[in-house]
Formats: C-alpha cells, structure tokens, sequence
C-alpha cells in the first residue's frame, strides 16, 4: 500500500470462479536475498528509490516492534505501488507449518493446467478446507496425491529455490524462507506464466474466506478499505517453541502489496502472534500514515494454544 496513496480505497472482493484455463504471461521475480545471516543479530534492510526516508523509517520501526522480545523473525514487505522492498533474514529457514498450503494450492491448480481440466469436485472441496479453515486432512490427500515430484517442479516452475520439501507426508516440516514466500504471493497477486488469471482469483478468494480465529498475524494494521489474502501457520516443537508463521496479500482496486513474517522461538502461541502483530502493525502504518480505520490487533481465541498439526519428535532439525 503506497505510502503516497492510503486514502479512498475500497474494499473488493475477487471473483472467485473454479475454471481453470489457459497459461498467463510473466514469472514473479525478486531481486536477488541477502546471504542467510543469524537472525537474531539482522536488522531489516529497506530500499526505495522514490521514498529513501519513508524506507528508513520502515527500517528503524520494524527492529523497534521486535524489540525485547525473544521470538526469532524474518520479514519481508513486498510494495511495488510505493517503490518499497524491506527484507530481515530473507534467506533463513523455518517450519513451514500450515502456510506450505497455499504452495500446495498453487500446485494443485497449476497441475491441472497441465492437464487442461477443471479442478474436480474432489479438488475444490479439500482446497477450501484446506487453506480457509487449515485443515489437515486435506492438506495431507492433496500433499500425497500430487507427490514430492510434482510439488518440486511447482517449486522449480515459481523460482522458489530455497523451500526444501518437507520429508515423507511431513508437509510441515517443509523448510521455507520470507523471500520464497514473497515469490509465491507475487505468484498469486501477479500476472505470470505459471497460473493463469482464473487460477489466481480462485486461491486469493480462498484466502479472503479464511476463518474469523485463523485471520491474525499480518493482516493487524492494515486499512479497513483493502481485501486482506491470508495464510497462517502455527506448530511448538521441543525445539526453538513455537513457529508462528503468517503470509498476506493486500489488495484494493488498482494495487496491491504483500507481507510475509516468519517466527519461532515463542514460548506460546499468543506470545508469537504478539510478536507478529506488532511487525506487522508498525509496517501497515507506515505504508499508509493517512489511514483513519484500521484493522486492530487480533483478540485472543479459545483455539490458540492447540497446534495447528502434530509432528512427532522425529525428523529433528534443529
């Protein structure tokens, strides 16, 4: 969201529609991360031509959000329309936990242009449970129906070089970094030659029909006016605690912009939705410093605490 256009924005939905069509034009390409450092000593670095204060602002902001607390992050804000990139550990791995299923997503309507079919009934029925109410079950028959193959030719197919799959059906475990999930969302808010126009309002609607107690993380902050895209993804492990991951897009008519922020070394699951919220809120209001209503910090919910998925003690990674 430009930091030069935060008024008069209104709030649309995308047409969701199950057909399934013929390829688009341009692969999303980021310029090139930074070289994986420690996360914990990075600071964000933010770059814009047209607005060098506004980007250094950004800069100071976010590494004042995450200060004192222990959750380990990465971030990256992806605005083309304010001339805005900001990274923070771009290159470093995490669990991926439930935001793999907008890959998934994306390899499942991608296979099926290779196959030139509508998605089945099958297809769209675990898609919606899938990515708008997290479900597992169907985050596993779509995991193991399309294999480890065919999901790293998606990988392949997005530029996504750095996302390691997650070993056998541990689709959580897949090892993903902030600048391959800036890929895949400019994937979906961008005209490309992976997916077609069709293909891409399909999952930004599922992504704009996620429940009420699932649409915490990145969209805190944001103006009112715009159709929040979200995925999130929450897992402890015995490991660094709990991976609280959330991936958006944002979009109103004319723009759009995107933010990623990954996390783990929470001691709760409402201690990393905090440390995300916080990012994610000094972000929106500096895009968009004119905003009069935005969204507010999200309410705790009886849901938060239980994981998202179960992942047994084995593979360890450390």
């Amino acid at each position: 969201m430009s930091a030069q256009d935060s008024t008069g924005k209104s709030r649309h939905w995308l047409l969701v529609t199950a057909a399934v069509v013929l390829l688009g034009s341009l692969v999303p390409v980021l310029a090139p991360a930074a070289s994986a450092a420690s996360p914990a000593a990075a600071a964000p670095a933010c770059i814009s031509k047209p607005h060098p204060a506004a980007a250094a602002a950004l800069a100071r902001d976010i590494q004042a959000a995450r200060r004192g607390r222990s959750s380990t992050v990465a971030v990256w804000v992806d605005d083309p329309g304010a001339g805005i990139t900001c990274s923070l550990s771009g290159s470093s791995h995490f669990d991926s936990a439930s935001i793999v299923k907008v890959t998934i997503l994306g390899a499942v309507l991608r296979k099926a242009l290779d196959q030139h079919r509508y998605l089945t009934s099958a297809e769209a029925a675990q898609l919606s449970a899938m990515i708008t109410r997290s479900d597992n079950n169907a985050a596993s028959a779509l995991w193991a129906r399309l294999g480890h193959s065919y999901l790293q030719h998606f990988l392949n197919l997005a530029g996504m070089r750095q996302t390691v799959l997650g070993p056998g059906g541990y689709w959580g475990l897949t090892q993903v970094t902030a600048h391959d999930e800036t890929l895949l969302l400019r994937l979906l808010l961008t005209a490309n030659t992976v997916l077609t126009g069709n293909s891409r309002a399909y999952a930004l609607g599922l992504m704009a029909q996620v429940i009420s107690s699932q649409r915490w993380g990145v969209p805190a902050g944001a103006p009112r006016g715009v159709t929040v895209h979200v995925k999130n993804g929450w897992l402890p492990r015995a490991t660094h605690g709990w991976r609280i991951n959330s991936i958006g897009g944002f979009t109103w008519p004319g723009g759009w912009c995107s933010m990623v922020v990954l996390s783990m070394d929470n001691p709760t699951m409402s201690y990393g939705i905090t440390t995300v919220e916080a990012i994610a809120r000094v972000i929106h209001r500096d895009l968009n410093p004119a905003a009069k209503a935005v969204i507010p910090p999200s309410t705790p919910n009886p849901a938060w605490g239980k994981p998202d998925e179960l992942i047994p003690a084995l593979p360890a990674i450390p």
